[in-house]
């Protein structure tokens, strides 16, 4: 299959999974040559990967053509699907033109149908903070692929360590590896807690500390997710998420709706069974309360958007959020 694409959030599968087709597919004596890497966001470089997919290798080997940030299957402009419909059936068998892109192909275009009908596409998407099963399980798929044998515990150990950090995760198995060294055994979680310390932190982490009037317990959450480099508006913009995701929950169960994937439709969830959670989250509180969670949010990024420094921006807001808190929520 001459065109492959790969799509998803997990960088770091998905250029791991690059890596091993590029070494299986390219002489490393003509790399120099048949190897090429290009940025579709440059529609320039879009067009010049369809011309090198066109192109047969040089000397052994198969050529690989990657284009980083793909446009085909997004925001494609039309002379670009047009050179694409052209080339469809021009790339030799020997020729390997991998399509990347961070989001999932739109399927309602033209050029995706025609990409999907040849290409062999997989995806690497990171499975949400809140979906524990799914940490897990990538946890273990990226152990498996390392050749890696992980203890009991070993994996939670990890899974709760690392959160949904992909990269992070590449890199302390790696050094997770060497500890173990050759024929050392399976990696426990006294390893993983020794090496890699306790648990992250995450924004969700954040937002159900705020919802349970801890606003010290917030805070302390949100100096830890700075301290480890996170963007202060990228915390802004996942508190915000979460806690309109909560409030849209409230409002559709207090007009009786009931349907868990009426309610997830409406509130932009996608996976239904996460409403359970946020009920039982909710629980006790108003759409009021709610929506004053909201305001205080705001004035935290207009302080950011200010200049403010984000734990000086942080702390005051959330303060402030946890002093409008009526003393006796209402409860349903």
């Amino acid at each position: 299959m001459p065109i492959h694409l790969y799509w998803g959030d997990d960088e770091a599968a998905r250029s791991r999974a690059l890596a091993t087709r590029i070494e299986a597919l390219v002489d490393p004596a003509w790399a120099s040559i048949n190897l090429s890497r290009l940025d579709g966001s440059d529609p320039g470089q879009a067009a010049q990967a369809l011309q090198e997919a066109r192109t047969a290798p040089f000397g052994t080997g198969d050529r690989v053509v990657v284009l980083q940030r793909s446009p085909f299957c997004h925001a494609c402009p039309a002379e670009l699907a047009g050179q694409l419909e052209a080339s469809l059936g021009l790339i030799p068998a020997d020729v390997h033109l991998f399509l990347l892109s961070d989001t999932k192909p739109d399927a309602r275009l033209r050029t995706t149908k025609l990409l999907r009908a040849v290409a062999e596409e997989q995806g690497f998407p990171l499975p949400p903070v809140w979906d524990g099963a799914g940490q897990l399980e990538r946890v273990e798929s990226a152990a498996r692929d390392r050749g890696l044998a992980l203890a009991p515990g070993a994996a939670e150990a990890l899974a709760t360590a690392i959160g949904s950090d992909g990269m992070r995760l590449a890199s302390e198995l790696e050094k997770l590896a060497l500890h173990a060294g050759p024929g050392g055994g399976p990696i426990t979680a006294e390893a993983v807690t020794a090496l890699i310390g306790g648990q992250v932190t995450s924004s969700l982490a954040v937002g159900e500390a705020l919802l349970a009037q801890r606003p010290a317990e917030a805070i302390a959450l949100v100096e830890a997710l700075l301290a480890a480099g996170e963007p202060a508006l990228r915390i802004v913009a996942a508190l915000a998420s979460q806690i309109r995701g909560w409030l849209w929950v409230s409002l559709l169960e207090r007009s009786g709706e009931q349907d868990v994937a009426v309610i997830a439709r409406a509130a932009g969830i996608g996976n239904p069974r996460r409403i359970y959670v946020m009920r039982k989250q909710i629980r006790g509180r108003t759409p009021d309360q709610l929506l004053a969670l909201l305001r205080r949010l705001l004035d935290v990024e207009a302080a950011l958007k200010r200049g403010s420094d984000p734990g000086d921006a942080f702390r005051d807001g959330f303060l402030l959020a946890a002093l409008a808190e009526p003393a006796n929520p209402t409860r349903r």
